[in-house]
């Protein structure tokens, strides 16, 4: 009889109705994602189509890019995309403890890049390679620079976040927030790691 009871039990939970998945972050963040991807990859295929008229030419001046200096600003985002996803775990599993050093240590990551990449420039400028160089630093400067503003914005939105966590009020929308901040912080990283492989790799 237990059994029976047991079994109408499960068959009960199973036959309820199971409540609707909900979509990570804010949904107006996909719709921002989804389109900055589609300029990137417009962006992108510009470029090959570019490169593939002028293969002497790019491959003449991609030779002048520090890869070494590049590998590190991967190593760093990744890093803060790494630190990100466990801060956002920890908020979403209701615990906050650590979230905000974690959220800060990919702050200190994006710090890093920018430094890097700013070491990066200086080193180009002083070389007289800049954007009247030629096609191939054109593209370069006007790629890595706009996103180089996209980390900007994910390094503000990360010391938003790190203000929130700290606070004793937290609930649903905050961690919605966070989520956000993450999804955000992740495409900053994608859209470096297809640049390094165009503008470091491909030769």
């Amino acid at each position: 009889m237990t059994s029976v009871r047991q079994s109408r039990v499960r068959q009960t939970a199973s036959d309820s109705p199971r409540p609707p998945r909900k979509i990570p972050g804010e949904e107006g963040i996909w719709v921002f994602v989804l389109g900055d991807m589609t300029v990137f990859a417009l962006f992108f295929a510009t470029f090959m189509y570019s490169r593939g008229k002028n293969r002497a030419l790019f491959a003449r001046d991609h030779a002048d890019l520090h890869v070494a200096l590049g590998t590190i600003n991967t190593v760093l985002l990744l890093s803060s995309s790494l630190l990100v996803v466990l801060a956002v775990q920890r908020v979403l599993s209701g615990r906050r403890e650590g979230a905000a050093r974690l959220i800060a240590g990919a702050l200190g990551c994006g710090a890093g890049f920018v430094g890097v990449k700013a070491i990066e420039w200086t080193q180009l400028f002083a070389a007289h390679k800049g954007v009247g160089s030629g096609e191939f630093y054109s593209y370069y400067f006007m790629f890595t620079g706009i996103h180089l503003l996209h980390v900007l914005i994910g390094m503000a939105f990360l010391s938003r976040l790190i203000i929130v966590i700290r606070k004793a009020e937290f609930g649903e929308k905050q961690a919605r927030l966070c989520e956000t901040g993450g999804i955000f912080w992740h495409m900053v990283d994608l859209l470096w790691v297809v640049l390094f492989a165009l503008f470091y790799l491909v030769r």
